[in-house]
């Protein structure tokens, strides 16, 4: 990413919008914008092989793993303003299970590029399928999108919901079930 560059286009845009760039409150900005953005873009450059790192343990159990109420922040593809919430994400092992913190580094990762919430959803959910051959996977995600809430419609109090099953979650309501029991959405 060319930080450099992006910076020259945001002081570009700030005298597109009628603003001035040398002013002292905007003398930074496009600086202070263009490292926003290279971490706000990191998950392009990141492999989520290498962010596993080997974080993936024997482990013979046919129980729910479930780890909920981990933050999203992302920005949306059509404005690139923000949307945040919250993913929780289930999955039935097959003698595999992840470290724990590997699966908020992994929401982290696909957050962090220009999204739609329902292709994050997707992708979190077929990465933890195929990283462990999960036996089944399930995924939701609560999110506020500010491109409902400040512009356009302006609805505040909207709440975008977006759910991935597959396997035994696809295949089964009594996993399901259990999945929305245990993360409280039932």
């Amino acid at each position: 990413m060319n930080t450099e560059k992006i910076s020259r286009l945001v002081r570009e845009l700030l005298i597109e919008l009628n603003e001035d760039p040398e002013r002292e409150g905007l003398q930074k900005t496009p600086q202070r914008v263009a490292k926003a953005l290279e971490f706000l873009t990191s998950g392009y450059r990141t492999d989520p092989v290498k962010l596993i790192n080997g974080a993936v343990f024997e482990q013979k159990t046919n129980s729910m793993v479930i780890v909920k109420n981990i933050e999203v922040y992302s920005l949306c593809e059509h404005h690139m303003l923000p949307f945040f919430g919250r993913c929780h994400i289930g999955y039935l092992p097959s003698g595999r299970v992840f470290g724990v913190s590997k699966l908020a580094r992994l929401v982290d990762m696909y957050s962090r590029r220009l999204q739609l919430q329902e292709r994050l959803t997707e992708q979190i959910s077929q990465a933890l399928m195929d990283s462990i051959d999960a036996t089944g996977v399930g995924v939701l995600i609560e999110a506020q999108h500010l491109c409902m809430m400040m512009r356009g419609v302006a609805k505040q109090n909207s709440v975008m919901i977006t759910s991935s099953v597959v396997g035994t979650f696809r295949d089964s309501a009594t996993t399901r079930e259990e999945f929305h029991a245990l993360i409280g959405t039932r």
